[in-house]
């Protein structure tokens, strides 16, 4: 037996906590942007992906105008560090709604590394930033989806085997509901079946 709920007769909050109960695990953005006027800003976004291959492009959704947002909208650049398990607590504490003028990488204690391509700066602890360029932001009723070409990647050695980024290396962290977040847990390994060796014969007959 399942049970019903419609959106439009939720109250936007509730709804929102059984989205992000049922959508997960959800890959954290912990994204760099720097504002106009040049104090640096750090926060993590659990609605993020990549939205395309050729051109590299990721997106992440703002909910709500946070600071992230704005400083993007008017500088045109940003940095998604990845997120991994061993700084849990500083990601969740650049959470927290700091007024706006106050530097998250300062006042959660947050070390700073410079960029290569973009003004804003990369967490120093992250295994992985992407640097980004603005690509375009779409306005969905109380959110922004914000779209950054990847104009850079920096990853560090550590978490690279054979040149490649290894999971267990990188042990990334994930938002699930309320409060709870995931950590790394086991690796299963499939092939995909081409058409052509599936078991009924997918062999094209004339």
């Amino acid at each position: 037996m399942r049970i019903d709920y419609d959106p439009a007769q939720s109250d936007r909050d509730t709804f929102y906590r059984l989205l992000t109960a049922t959508v997960l695990p959800r890959p954290i953005a912990w994204v760099s942007t720097t504002s106009a006027d040049g104090t640096d800003n750090l926060a993590p976004h659990s609605f993020f992906t990549i939205a395309c291959v050729s051109p590299p492009v990721v997106q992440f959704t703002s909910v709500g105008r946070k600071d992230s947002l704005r400083n993007i909208e008017d500088t045109g650049a940003f940095v998604v560090n990845f997120a991994p398990e061993s700084l849990f607590e500083q990601i969740n504490a650049t959470a927290t709604d700091f007024p706006r003028g106050i530097s998250e990488f300062d006042a959660v204690g947050v070390t700073r590394e410079a960029s290569l391509r973009v003004k804003p700066p990369r967490v120093a602890a992250s295994p992985v930033a992407l640097e980004c360029e603005l690509h375009s932001t779409v306005r969905l009723g109380d959110s922004t989806v914000v779209f950054g070409r990847v104009v850079h990647a920096a990853i560090s050695e550590e978490v690279l085997v054979d040149g490649h980024p290894e999971v267990t290396r990188l042990a990334p962290l994930t938002r699930l509901g309320k409060n709870e977040w995931g950590t790394f847990g086991g690796v299963r390994e499939i092939a995909r079946v081409p058409y052509e060796k599936w078991p009924s014969g997918g062999a094209a007959t004339s």
